[in-house]
């Protein structure tokens, strides 16, 4: 079956930099959406950044706009998230996900990770 694996997570000082990782198994992801989420403590669950199949098309939020990147290995099947000058209010789990069509809204995908921690320190 479907597995997404997260990694990458940790605790970092403001300003920082992280690379989280996503590792799809169990199918075929070639023209499928992957995406970032992120949950903090008695928040709803957000969008963060998206890929295309292709890796040419992306979408950020405005929120983290200009200070993360997504990108995506096809070769791998892996998503990754490049996350610089982190603020305190990046703090949050952040999961990977997985649909077949572009959308921001989390009860749109149905196969996602078990998430990574990011803690941000101010």
């Amino acid at each position: 079956q479907v597995q997404l694996v997260e990694s990458g997570g940790g605790l970092v000082q403001a300003g920082g930099s992280l690379r989280l990782s996503c590792a799809a198994s169990g199918g075929t992801f070639s023209r499928y959406v992957l995406a970032w989420f992120r949950q903090a403590p008695g928040k709803e669950r957000e969008f963060v950044a998206g890929v295309g199949w292709s890796g040419v098309l992306t979408k950020t939020a405005d929120s983290v706009k200009g200070r993360f990147t997504i990108s995506r290995d096809g070769a791998k099947n892996t998503v990754y998230l490049q996350m610089n000058s982190l603020k305190p209010e990046d703090t949050a789990v952040y999961y990977c996900a997985l649909n077949r069509a572009w959308t921001m809204m989390p009860n749109d995908y149905g196969y996602w990770g078990q998430g990574t921690q990011v803690t941000v320190s101010s």
